[in-house]
């Protein structure tokens, strides 16, 4: 049947016109929905929920960049701490949120393995990724008196001594934790864990010759190297990085391994690209400015940026590896 005969026939003329003027004007509205979704965002204040306590790295990180997008696009940014169930408050408040870019959350490590050990909160697939922000090494360290130099001593050390040495980690399954276990499986050598309460007490046993080893984030061990309290064998990135110049990379010794303490903008999944892709730009210039490199240089973190395809990409990597890595244990989440 062409359209000229469909047209002028009784009644399906009607609805056959009133199909697709209702079809165009649904486009239409689509595309223009869209078109100002680009371009009238954001219409309110933007809460930036922070998932940890304040003067963290991602507390830190937030107040950085929040200032940034309030001069780009005229609205407040406001910082908001949730701390608490290793992130999953502040997960929930962003997941609930509607779904319009004005509710984001800076997501880390911690908050990837926190959702994993939970399942709950999926990173992945429940929340609508914009960026990488940046990345973090961790550092192995031992107590300076314990007598190896390097990496290729420690695991000769630890491989003469099975059982008999310890390792400090600042709880259960958290990043220190995994760190330490799964350089342990690579080098082969088997070590007691010995969980502290928080960072500060871990890094203070060390000190104390309570634990032999203890992997934190660099950026808090850096200064303690220098003053001979602790000696550090290798940095967690796979190639040197300026923010521990002076420590080897642990795949030089062990190749392949790599553990990145990261961390990553989302907003509330459902939320139109067009919007997520506008945050993404504006996030983007601001993490390539100098002045916003070089403080976060200063706290340790060095600038990362990607796509949004490209942080679900690297979500996707991470949820794999290290939701394996706990399901092979049989790790459990703590009540």
């Amino acid at each position: 049947m062409t359209l000229q005969t469909a047209q002028h026939r009784a009644g399906a003329g009607f609805v056959f016109k009133t199909a697709l003027g209702a079809g165009l004007a649904m486009a239409l509205a689509l595309a223009t929905s869209q078109g100002m979704a680009q371009t009238t965002y954001p219409t309110k204040p933007i809460r930036m929920i922070v998932p940890n306590a304040p003067g963290g790295p991602s507390d830190l990180l937030t107040r950085m960049i929040g200032p940034r997008f309030t001069e780009a696009w005229g609205q407040p940014v406001i910082a908001e701490n949730r701390a608490g169930a290793t992130g999953l408050i502040a997960a929930e408040m962003v997941y609930k949120a509607p779904a319009d870019g004005h509710t984001m959350i800076l997501m880390a490590l911690t908050q990837l393995i926190g959702t994993l050990m939970h399942q709950k909160y999926m990173l992945l697939s429940d929340f609508a990724p914009v960026s990488m922000v940046g990345s973090t090494p961790f550092a192995i360290a031992v107590n300076p008196t314990v007598p190896v130099k390097n990496l290729a001593e420690w695991i000769a050390y630890a491989k003469a001594r099975p059982g008999e040495l310890n390792y400090a980690s600042s709880g259960n399954w958290g990043a220190a934790h995994l760190c330490m276990e799964s350089f342990n499986e690579l080098a082969g050598i088997k070590l007691l864990h010995v969980p502290h309460p928080s960072t500060p007490a871990a890094t203070t046993a060390l000190m104390g010759s309570q634990v032999h080893a203890f992997c934190p984030a660099g950026a808090s061990v850096a200064t303690l190297a220098k003053t001979g309290k602790m000696r550090v064998l290798g940095v967690t990135y796979l190639k040197p990085t300026k923010l521990m110049p002076d420590t080897v990379p642990i795949a030089d010794t062990l190749p392949g391994y790599e553990m990145l303490g990261w961390f990553g903008l989302e907003t509330t999944k459902g939320t139109p690209p067009e919007v997520v892709n506008k945050i993404n730009a504006e996030l983007t210039r601001i993490l390539r400015t100098p002045e916003i490199a070089e403080r976060m240089i200063g706290t340790g973190v060095e600038p990362a940026t990607s796509t949004p395809a490209e942080f679900a990409s690297f979500l996707q990597k991470e949820s794999a590896r290290w939701g394996k890595f706990l399901k092979d244990r049989n790790a459990k989440a703590e009540e």
